[in-house]
């Protein structure tokens, strides 16, 4: 019973994430696709070791995956909500997560991330 309840809720997220004028079975893709975007934006913070450059890379892992359509924004939104999340229940700070949430949401939204972009950071990000 319930994995009908979780097949609907998926089903239901599906249609209404999507446009009418978009194709809706791309969506499922796109999603899969930010995620990979804000996968390997982490992974290359993690790579560059550079001080000050989270928010550069919380907009640009947003960004990359919202340009994938419908179902990297999507992705994008709760991938970056439910990381906000777990941070604040580990004890992260509220300001913290207000400026990481800022960063997330320009970049979701089609903001040059470079905005965000700390001196020192190698050019391949």
């Amino acid at each position: 019973m319930t994995m009908k309840l979780l097949l609907a809720g998926i089903v239901l997220i599906l249609i209404v994430e999507t446009n009418a004028d978009s194709k809706w079975y791309m969506f499922p893709v796109e999603a899969g696709q930010g995620a990979y975007d804000m996968a390997r934006s982490y992974f290359d913070m993690r790579k560059a070791k550079c001080t000050g450059a989270d928010k550069y890379f919380h907009a640009r892992g947003n960004y990359d995956a919202a340009q994938r359509g419908a179902g990297g924004h999507w992705a994008s939104k709760f991938i970056s909500d439910t990381r906000e999340w777990l941070d604040m229940k580990r004890g992260g700070s509220p300001e913290d997560s207000a400026a990481d949430q800022i960063a997330n949401n320009w970049g979701r939204e089609g903001g040059d991330p470079n905005v965000f972009r700390p001196e020192g950071l190698p050019d391949e990000y």
